[in-house]
């Protein structure tokens, strides 16, 4: 089975789904398969993705320093031509969100989107996807070559590099941006983006206050060194931004530890982190719906709680 896999980066930096995901396809690709990752644009030492166990990598040329959609689109096109690949994996990114799908439907290829597992099964690829707002996972196969999965981040370890290097294949593709890009702001924040953050502390509206979500939850994710989420409830009382939402009407994640903490688990919410490794929920209603899918449950007043947890977290991590 031939695998390519999108290595997306940041200004030459490669974010973690990268190792991610080319380790995963060098674990399945299997005897006589191969691993190749397509890179957009320059980053340095793009070679050293071989120590994760891709043979090749393709790099297509040109400036992609600003995402625009049909620009990608043109140069995946481009190097799916090249390498031939049996099946293309991709974070589910904002860009595999939106140019993968746009992939698809210009090579009229199937796709299946948001996967939290791989496996291969019967010589055929197989992917595991939540539905339904996470109430259900489907197993999915994908007709056609080449077969298109996205990934959501944090699905699979990272793997720890090698010392080979893969080689290098330089690709020129005809780009048609359709778009100009006007002005970029970054984020005042430099913690972990939630879609890729391991670790996530949420507050709810019970937090009451601007003032109390900064005093309860942002601590406590400094403490662990977290990124801070919010339920809808949250940001629409302005207790936090809108970038912090996590849910079906903000952001969907996968982190390997979740804290809910004055969040009752409305279904809108458990839509966006429903697929998180371990969930701790803090909340003084027993009968609150998240506790049907929390890991560890304490009942009690959050402002008692999370501050004494704040604080022996401090200790513990020194």
């Amino acid at each position: 089975m031939k695998f390519l896999v999108l290595a997306e980066h940041d200004a030459g930096t490669f974010k973690k789904t990268a190792a991610e995901l080319v380790g995963k396809a060098a674990s399945l690709a299997g005897m006589g398969g191969s691993v190749t990752a397509v890179v957009l644009g320059d980053a340095p030492g793009i070679n050293a993705l071989g120590g994760f166990g891709a043979t090749r990598v393709v790099q297509v040329g040109g400036d992609f320093s600003t995402y625009e959609p049909v620009a990608v689109t043109d140069a995946l096109a481009a190097a799916v031509a090249h390498a031939k690949p049996d099946v293309l994996l991709a974070p589910a990114s904002y860009l595999g969100k939106d140019a993968i799908p746009r992939l698809g439907a210009r090579l009229g290829a199937g796709m299946a989107s948001e996967c939290t597992d791989l496996r291969v099964e019967g010589g055929e690829l197989v992917g595991r996807r939540p539905m339904f707002a996470g109430k259900l996972y489907a197993d999915v196969r994908v007709a056609g070559t080449p077969a298109i999965y996205t990934v959501r981040p944090n699905s699979f370890p990272q793997p720890t590099p090698g010392d080979t290097f893969a080689v290098v294949e330089r690709v020129e593709a005809e780009l048609r941006p359709k778009t100009r890009m006007v002005e970029r702001k970054a984020p005042a924040s430099a913690t972990v983006d939630l879609t890729e953050a391991a670790r996530i502390v949420s507050g709810g509206r019970s937090l009451k206050s601007a003032a109390g979500f900064d005093e309860v939850i942002r601590p406590l994710a400094a403490a662990i060194g977290a990124t801070v989420g919010a339920s809808r409830a949250a940001v629409d009382a302005g207790y936090a931004h809108h970038s912090e939402q996590v849910g079906q009407t903000g952001k969907t994640v996968n982190p390997t530890l979740y804290f809910a903490i004055g969040i009752s688990g409305a279904i809108q919410h458990l839509a966006g982190m429903r697929t998180s490794k371990v969930i701790v929920a803090i909340n003084k209603d027993p009968d609150a719906p998240i506790f049907e899918h929390a890991t560890y449950g304490l009942v009690g007043d959050l402002f008692e709680i999370a501050p004494k947890l704040t604080e022996a977290l401090r200790r513990a991590t020194g």
